[in-house]
């Protein structure tokens, strides 16, 4: 087993992890959002996919954040937990437009400063993933359909940059961004 592959495969064993405290709504899963990247980082810029390296750096930072919103925020219910929400309109746009407006200057950073194979995709699962990681910082409950078409690019992206174990892992996240947007729906109706 090579160096690389031990990597690949500790970055997928704590991205389930992370998935798993997901998926419950556990503040644990910003502690694997601290680690998963310091593994990927590696991964993702040795296979040329510099935007995917950059972004890590964010989920750094926007892990501190969500821990913090998650234990200490201050849309709390009674048991001092911050509450699920769902997405208004205006919101929504906000989101859609942020995204889009990422995917446009990730995507011209990489063409002009980079060396990427895959510009367009890079760009844009690094800049909605800036959005959903946001939105699930604030427990947004609709971060799991950002998710799921995230993933979904992501599980393409990782086979065809010959990411195997990541391509598998984003693929059980594609498939669990299902369950878990249906879960959190749940547990909103749980809280009320």
């Amino acid at each position: 087993m090579t160096f690389d592959t031990f990597r690949e495969i500790l970055g997928f064993s704590i991205g389930i992890l992370y998935l798993w405290w997901e998926y419950h709504a556990n503040p644990k899963v910003w502690l694997a959002s601290v680690v998963m990247p310091a593994i990927s980082m590696w991964i993702y810029y040795s296979k040329g996919l510099y935007a995917d390296f950059a972004i890590n750096i964010y989920y750094l930072v926007i892990a501190a954040y969500g821990f913090w919103n998650w234990t200490h925020g201050v849309e709390k219910k009674e048991s001092g937990k911050p509450r699920i929400i769902r997405i208004n309109l205006k919101l929504a746009l906000g989101c859609i437009s942020v995204g889009l407006i990422l995917w446009y200057i990730i995507w011209w950073i990489l063409v002009t400063l980079t060396d990427s194979t895959v510009p367009v995709a890079d760009a844009f699962t690094t800049s909605f993933s800036i959005v959903g990681l946001w939105m699930m910082a604030r427990k947004i409950a609709e971060q799991w359909l950002v998710w799921f078409i995230v993933d979904l690019v992501c599980t393409a992206l990782y086979y065809y940059k010959g990411i195997p174990f990541y391509s598998i892992l984003y693929f059980i996240y594609t498939i669990i961004s299902v369950l878990g947007y249906r879960k959190w729906l749940k547990m909103i109706k749980k809280e009320i």
